[in-house]
């Protein structure tokens, strides 16, 4: 622990330079704390969202404030169950009426801070529990703070009465639980009638875990059952960590006209109370014996939300990589399918048979290729409208195939990340159905076939700009060497097979023969490879749209994959630093006290 006070805890030296060198580390554990996001539904993320909520709300409710404010008054919680009387209590020790008793349960209403007028400085709205409102009278507002100043509370001495821990009432059990987070001191009140429930002993556990000053107050208990009461809750404290924890019994009485106790009941707790005031030393030793509990805990409690989000990032980065995949596999079998001469079939093939010819053009081919260049501008005998059937055939291929798999690809995705109950939550909230393709892909499909058969045509038109008088240029046109061109991309890879393969893979090898006679061998080949890539960029850009709407979701979650080593690292600074003011050796884990 850092040393967080002067050394004559009446004065007020300025922080030193081991507790700044604390604050700025506590302060980027927050931020590092906040930038952890656990929106997957993941086992682990429920129980850790609460955790770094409850830590983030600790260190800017009590541990930041507190380390700034080292000097404040000692902060005394009084917390407990329902009915345990917490507010006859409060109302006792000061002496008259402050905060109301709940007669209606649950009663919403704010938290009651009782400080000696002399600290009224230290309870302003940037200091302690800057969330809530500061207020002057009772109001039902949980998210206000009443300040009430009283002369019978010594100076250097705050307490404040906590709405019931185990309430009915949401709102009023997530504020008692912030509350006694905040507290320098928990005054635990329970009853011979309920010390032994749940509920307080889970926050107690809590206490004992973080090292808080803790004292129990065993409230309205019969006479005759005080030393077996407290005897018993006694050996439970002592079981639980907390032996040394003051015991203090309230026996059961009247209360006066104003709803008090009489002063005897409470006189050894006011006693204790004032001493504690008025000794500055025990006062500090209080303090940081909570605020190093609190910061050693909460240093230790990040690795587990590390780990959770830890667990966020690697569940993203599998819904990603499963719908990658999904797309790559889709990009991939069309860029195959349209290159291996697939479309060089159906109606492609019968619309460019009609373009070209097929009878003694394609024998001739089979026989005698070397001569085909000087006679292929008169055996083909295709004309204009020809050449648009083609194309539109082409158009019409493209788009299906296109098509075709990107719904197989939006089925593998979904399927993936249906196996998955993160994946599941996420598109059931998607707001569509991700397991078909967009409801306008097609026409999308549609425009960048067109697009692309359109670029086919200004690469021919280009590189036959020399060559457009020229008899051979002329006898095809341009629509009939793009369409040549398209049918040479479909058989880029040569790999048809079976009964098709000598008419698909001639007309194919027809279609480069056609180029080359007009443009030449290397040029044809480059314009081959250009249409290709142009093809798979178009077709990679088209899947790429369908793919985002998945990653799309994946970016919405905010889940940065830096977030769980920045705040590992950010609590080994913390650590580092209290094991440095401790004497230790740095850098090295040492078991929790």
């Amino acid at each position: 622990m850092t040393e967080l006070e002067s050394k004559d805890a009446g004065q007020n030296e300025g922080p030193s330079a081991e507790s700044t060198q604390m604050l700025t580390a506590l302060v980027r554990m927050r931020s590092a704390l906040q930038e952890v996001r656990l929106p997957l539904e993941l086992p682990s993320a429920l129980a850790n969202r609460d955790a770094q909520r409850e830590m983030v709300d600790q260190l800017e409710d009590y541990v930041i404030p507190r380390l700034m404010t080292i000097d404040a008054p000692l902060l005394t919680v009084v917390g407990g169950s329902t009915g345990a009387g917490k507010s006859t209590l409060v109302n006792s020790l000061v002496g008259k009426r402050v905060t109301q008793p709940g007669v209606l349960r649950p009663t919403t209403r704010s938290p009651v801070l009782v400080h000696n007028p002399a600290d009224a400085e230290w309870f302003g709205q940037d200091r302690l529990l800057p969330e809530l409102e500061r207020v002057t009278k009772s109001t039902n507002d949980p998210d206000a703070l009443q300040l009430v100043a009283s002369e019978a509370v010594p100076a250097g001495l705050a307490i404040l009465d906590a709405p019931d821990i185990d309430s009915v009432e949401e709102r009023n059990r997530t504020l008692a639980a912030q509350l006694l987070a905040a507290a320098d001191l928990w005054l635990f009140v329970t009853s011979a009638a309920r010390y032994a429930d749940q509920v307080p002993w889970d926050f107690l556990r809590k206490a004992a875990d973080r090292s808080a000053a803790v004292a129990i107050v065993l409230d309205r208990t019969p006479p005759d059952a005080v030393e077996t009461v407290s005897t018993h809750l006694a050996r439970m404290l002592a079981s639980r960590g907390l032996k040394d924890s003051p015991l203090f019994t309230v026996t059961e009485g009247n209360v006066n006209d104003d709803g008090l106790l009489p002063p005897e009941s409470v006189a050894a707790i006011r006693g204790w109370l004032e001493s504690l005031a008025a000794d500055a030393e025990a006062r500090s030793a209080v303090v940081k014996q909570t605020l190093d509990g609190a910061i050693r805990t909460l240093a230790r409690r990040t690795h587990s939300v590390a780990d959770a989000a830890t667990e966020q990032v690697d569940a993203v980065r599998r819904l990603r990589d499963d719908a990658n995949k999904a797309y790559d596999q889709a990009v991939a079998e069309i860029s195959e399918a349209s290159a291996d001469g697939t479309l060089l079939r159906g109606e492609v093939l019968a619309r460019w048979q009609e373009f070209v010819g097929t009878g003694e053009l394609l024998k001739s081919l089979e026989t005698r290729v070397g001569w085909l260049r000087d006679r292929v501008v008169n055996a083909v005998k295709g004309k204009p409208q020809q050449a648009e059937r083609v194309t539109v055939a082409v158009e019409s291929g493209l788009e299906t195939l296109i098509l075709e798999h990107a719904e197989a690809a939006a089925e593998r995705a979904e399927a993936s990340w249906q196996s998955l109950a993160s994946g599941q939550i996420l598109l059931a909230d998607a707001g569509e159905d991700l397991g078909r393709a967009s409801r306008d892909f097609r026409r999308r499909a549609e425009r960048a076939v067109r697009d692309w058969q359109s670029d086919v045509l200004d690469m021919v038109r280009s590189e036959g700009a020399d060559k457009r008088s020229t008899a051979r240029f002329l006898a095809f046109g341009v629509n009939g060497l793009s369409v040549a061109l398209m049918v040479v991309v479909f058989a880029h890879t040569a790999g048809v097979t079976g009964a098709e393969a000598g008419i698909a893979g001639g007309s194919a090898v027809l279609g480069q023969k056609l180029l080359e006679a007009v443009f030449g061998d290397q040029a044809v080949r480059a314009l081959a490879e250009r249409a290709r890539r142009d093809l798979e960029s178009k077709v990679a850009e088209l899947l790429g749209s369908e793919r985002q709407r998945y990653l799309d979701l994946l970016e919405s979650l905010e889940i940065s994959p830096e977030a769980p080593e920045k705040l590992r690292s950010a609590s080994r600074r913390v650590d580092d630093l209290r094991f440095a003011a401790k004497g230790g050796t740095n850098n090295v884990e040492a078991p929790d006290a």
